[in-house]
């Protein structure tokens, strides 16, 4: 059964710096809790990830997944290409300027996974994704913008 999840949050930074910190996905073991590895497979013409291969690990489920990456005019996007634990994800950002100096964020995934889990590790699940998806990118940005 696929699972729909949504959080939006405000970051005091621009959308291109926001944007910097998603298209550096080679640093997302760093602030993720849930990848373990991330490894670039190709790169689009402005040299953001377009194709990917990660290895994730949520609620002691591990899984290697390759995803194909999007960029949009107001965010980025990822569709599965291949899992061993999901039939299929889809998840974006959108980022909406305020003001000057910050964005709404808005995170959506859905998740359909192989493997029938029960619904307290998928409430579970989705909370870590969605707080490591919003608190963590915002974090990230913060530390990536102090230097």
């Amino acid at each position: 059964m696929a699972v729909n999840e949504s959080r939006e949050i405000t970051i005091e930074a621009t959308p291109e710096e926001i944007l910097d910190v998603l298209f550096d996905i080679e640093t997302l073991p760093e602030w993720s809790p849930a990848h373990q590895e991330v490894e670039v497979l190709e790169r689009d013409a402005d040299g953001h990830p377009k194709r990917t291969r990660q290895v994730v690990k949520i609620v002691g489920v591990t899984d290697e997944q390759e995803l194909a990456h999007t960029v949009h005019p107001d965010g980025v996007a990822w569709t599965l290409v291949s899992s061993q634990q999901q039939r299929s994800q889809e998840a974006r950002y959108t980022l909406t300027p305020v003001g000057e100096d910050s964005t709404h964020v808005r995170f959506d995934i859905t998740v359909d996974p192989t493997v029938p889990l029960p619904s307290f590790l998928i409430k579970r699940g989705a909370k870590g994704l969605l707080d490591t998806a919003t608190k963590g990118l915002r974090d990230r940005v913060r530390k990536v913008k102090r230097g």
